[in-house]
């Protein structure tokens, strides 16, 4: 473990215990006091500037505007990037962007933080009951109803999928509205989405043509993440050459991360872009995507492309694609042929 990785621990521990109690003086509202039409201004909060978790809220801002369709919802993230992220979202009226690096942008970081001290809301969400910074700032926002993101035991037992980072906000949104008397229709879960346009999808399907210029159906591959979620160039070699066995009326091809580095050595076909939309257009045209547990791993979920992920440090029941043929697999208790199997199972 690096020494920045146990300092950040050392950080987030510390911060958990000071804030583990932020929220339980809110006082609940009256039972059949919210009115899902009186809701015109939503807060959602999730404070981190990776991919993965910012296409992660995708699926809560979709509960929202299901549930509250008179609503426009504004989104307190670090980083840009919700910017591509929720683009075609209309209903998103504005993103409060902290810096990535709060100490390099002091005068930044505080005005945004500010900045919800200073607009009321009728609703606000912490979209990650484990931020710290995202439970002090649904403290100090102003509004009469708020979602700090505790999971109820009521909702542990009802849902066994609730550890999942993308459910069970939405799994406690429903659980606060229930408690104040506001009937919901069962409905599926949101899956992921970045609502793609058709022109994106177009785009996409020609640059994927310009690689493969063929009809056969295309598999994708993704062989870089971070840390210890990076398999092996090994690991990948084999995999590889086993697809090429399985699959060999498939086009693979390989998208490349921003580092442009390849695990297969760049043997296969492949496609480079920085843009998060573009890169989404060529997925949504691919048969299935195949990626360990990374950023790009959920925006192949939120291209609407059947996604595997593989997982052998970070737990798949929290951080795994789900909806739309997606699994993800554990690698430490499974084997190839098993992987292999699983993904005969989705293009069947």
């Amino acid at each position: 473990m690096s020494f920045k990785i146990a300092v950040n621990n050392v950080r987030r521990s510390v911060m958990h215990s000071i804030t583990k109690n932020v929220g339980s003086s809110y006082k609940e509202p009256e039972y059949g006091s919210l009115k899902p039409e009186d809701i015109k201004r939503v807060l959602i909060i999730r404070p981190n500037h990776r991919l993965g978790n910012q296409i992660l809220l995708t699926s809560i801002v979709q509960e929202v505007i299901e549930t509250f369709p008179n609503c426009k919802i504004d989104l307190f993230v670090k980083g840009g990037v919700a910017f591509p992220v929720f683009e075609n979202y209309t209903e998103v009226n504005k993103i409060i962007q902290l810096p990535r690096k709060p100490f390099n942008n002091l005068f930044k970081y505080a005005k945004s933080w500010a900045s919800i001290k200073n607009k009321s809301y009728d609703l606000v969400i912490n979209g990650d009951k484990d931020s710290s910074s995202g439970r002090l700032l649904t403290q100090l926002s102003r509004a009469k109803f708020k979602v700090f993101g505790d999971v109820n035991e009521a909702i542990k037992k009802a849902h066994p999928d609730h550890r999942h980072i993308s459910k069970y906000t939405i799994y406690n949104l429903r659980y606060f509205l229930k408690t104040l008397g506001v009937e919901t229709p069962e409905r599926p879960l949101p899956t992921l989405n970045i609502k793609l346009s058709d022109a994106e999808i177009a785009q996409g399907k020609a640059i994927l043509d310009g690689i493969i210029k063929n009809d056969k159906p295309t598999i994708c591959i993704y062989t870089n993440a971070t840390g210890a979620k990076c398999y092996s160039y090994e690991w990948w070699g084999a995999f590889y050459e086993r697809l090429l066995q399985e699959f060999p009326e498939y086009n693979i091809i390989e998208m490349l991360p921003i580092e442009n580095i390849s695990r297969v050595n760049f043997k296969a076909p492949n496609f480079y872009s920085k843009d998060i939309r573009e890169m989404g257009g060529v997925l949504h045209n691919t048969a299935i995507f195949i990626a360990a547990d990374n950023g790009v791993m959920h925006l192949a979920a939120a291209s609407m492309t059947p996604t595997v992920g593989f997982f052998s440090v970070t737990d798949e029941e929290k951080y795994g694609p789900y909806g739309n043929s997606n699994i993800a697999i554990n690698t430490n208790h499974t084997q190839i042929d098993d992987w292999m199997q699983s993904i005969h199972n989705i293009l069947k």
